[in-house]
């Protein structure tokens, strides 16, 4: 029990420290990407959604490692935010539609991921 209210303790104590960073979300400059995404670009729908599976697989990755959870480094939100705008990207190429506010989030917040993991 110790164990999860630490790690508990730990994930909320680096949500709290990365305070700028979560109000990065809110800004409308938050990524020099956030519109007109590459992903916009491919026009082969089967290639599109490759590629929004494999930005959505590292994103999970990074959100599911205690290494980027515990880090205290804003990886680790990014990833979760990456995971949930693919995750809608390729619901959304399933269904046969190009939802482009969610594949610019998608690459905006992998990219951002990518930026504090480096």
């Amino acid at each position: 029990m110790k164990k999860v209210a630490l790690g508990v303790s730990l994930v909320l104590g680096a949500f709290c420290a990365s305070g700028a960073q979560a109000a990065d979300l809110l800004s409308s400059d938050y990524c020099p990407v956030a519109e007109n995404a590459k992903l916009l670009a491919i026009q082969s729908d089967v290639e599109l959604t490759s590629e929004v599976v494999r930005l959505m697989d590292e994103a999970v990755a990074v959100s599911d490692s205690p290494q980027w959870i515990y880090s205290g480094r804003p990886a680790f939100v990014w990833a979760s935010e990456a995971k949930v705008a693919c995750g809608k990207a390729f619901g959304y190429l399933r269904a046969n539609y190009r939802d482009e506010d969610n594949l610019n989030k998608c690459e905006c917040f992998h990219s951002r991921m990518l930026q504090y993991m480096n």
